[in-house]
């Protein structure tokens, strides 16, 4: 129910949402929350509960609190918070489709998808604020539209939700992998196998914040690649690989795992000399499948490697 007055959690407008748990087991309250309010992110659910904005039983809960069959929730949705220092920027976008649900890029090496410190313009968002009107509101207040995120110096294929629905609709089909994603990359030496599987928990290393590794299976999160390889080049290998999950550096901290960094890595590549000049790694989502959110149509889209990456190749094979 909508209320647009000051309530019982002391604020103004937003959203009042109230919620019968109903499941058999006890959950943790933020472990559910995330389950069950899947248009927030897990960090957004956790300020929503840090901030007294979540009732269990009328009283307020910690993240920790067990939920049982019959208890009441209570989550005041406070109004999307405004783009403060967002603004619309024109930046070149190689669009594969559009329309007024979803969008769908080529994002080129180098963009960073949304801000962050340090990065409060020149981004993704920032571009697509000022090609999308509709954006504003959308999944938070820096992420409008955000279903899925590339690194920096990765390029390829990323979805964008132009609505709330597409935005819940997509970020659905990533969690239960009806959406499919797969990549390409070049490497450093080569595999054993023609294909494989990595399995292996990611999480933050603990000497570079900025960096992520394997940790042991009770730490971090699950994290699993599926690899084929394509084509040796002497020291290099060209690989695809797709994505069973989608975790934080994922593709390059497990190549880097495998003893076989991608190559122009920064954080996890060698230090040596490469074939050819690269800006970044040579990492690039060239295919995503998935379901229109709203009509329900199958889609498949398919990325051109960008001219860095087609040097690359054009090398290795001469070489």
């Amino acid at each position: 129910m909508e209320l647009n007055k000051k309530n019982r959690f002391g604020i103004g407008e937003g959203e009042l949402i109230e919620i019968i748990y109903e499941l058999p087991l006890p959950m943790r309250l933020d472990r559910w929350l995330v389950s069950k309010r899947t248009e927030q992110s897990r960090a957004r659910i956790q300020y929503f509960i840090n901030a007294g904005l979540v009732l269990v039983n009328y009283k307020t809960a910690k993240a920790k609190t067990p939920l049982k069959k019959g208890d009441n929730i209570q989550i005041w949705m406070p109004p999307p918070e405004p783009l403060i220092y967002l603004k619309p920027e024109k930046i070149d976008l190689d669009i594969l489709f559009e329309d007024e649900h979803i969008i769908v890029i080529n994002k080129q090496s180098g963009l960073i998808v949304h801000p962050a410190p340090g990065h409060k313009s020149g981004t993704l968002v920032n571009g697509l604020l000022f090609h999308c009107k509709d954006l504003p509101g959308i999944n938070g207040k820096l992420r409008p539209g955000i279903v899925h995120r590339l690194d920096k110096d990765t390029s390829g294929c990323m979805v964008v939700a132009k609505s709330q629905e597409a935005l819940v609709n997509l970020q659905i089909q990533i969690k239960e992998k009806i959406a499919s994603r797969e990549y390409i990359a070049v490497i450093h030496g080569a595999p054993k196998s023609s294909e494989g599987r990595i399995v292996g928990n990611i999480g933050r290393d603990k000497s570079n914040r900025l960096k992520y590794v394997v940790v042991d299976e009770t730490a971090g999160r699950y994290a699993c690649t599926y690899w084929k390889l394509i084509e040796r080049f002497g020291n290099y290998s060209l690989m695809s690989f797709k994505l069973d999950t989608g975790r934080t550096h994922q593709i390059r901290v497990h190549c880097a795992h495998m003893n076989n960094p991608i190559l122009g890595d920064p954080l996890y590549g060698r230090c040596k000399k490469l074939p050819c000049k690269l800006n970044g790694q040579a990492l690039h989502a060239t295919k995503l499948g998935l379901i229109h959110p709203i009509n329900g149509k199958e889609m498949s889209f398919k990325a051109k490697l960008p001219t860095e990456f087609q040097k690359l190749l054009k090398v290795l094979k001469t070489n």
